[in-house]
């Protein structure tokens, strides 16, 4: 799963290491790095990353597989509605 969370982090208003961030989050180091690196959090974890950088969760994570599924989803149907 790919996220913005590295470069969230490093926004001036932020400006954090991985530690620190861990320790706000009350997780991990390690669970931090491997979350930057693609693995996906929990739904827990998931919604306090959002929280503390007051994003919505399409913001941070996001698969570029599953939105182009729901759109080209959304085209199909529309193109019915209209014939």
């Amino acid at each position: 799963m790919k996220n913005t969370i590295k470069s969230l982090r490093s926004l001036p208003e932020y400006n954090l290491s991985q530690a620190k961030l861990a320790e706000e989050l009350g997780t991990s180091r390690d669970r931090i790095s491997a979350i930057e690196n693609g693995a996906v959090p929990s739904g827990k974890l998931m919604l306090r990353i959002c929280t503390y950088f007051n994003r919505d969760i399409r913001e941070i994570f996001f698969d570029d597989g599953v939105v182009c599924t729901t759109q080209k989803r959304k085209k199909k149907q529309q193109k019915r509605r209209v014939k």
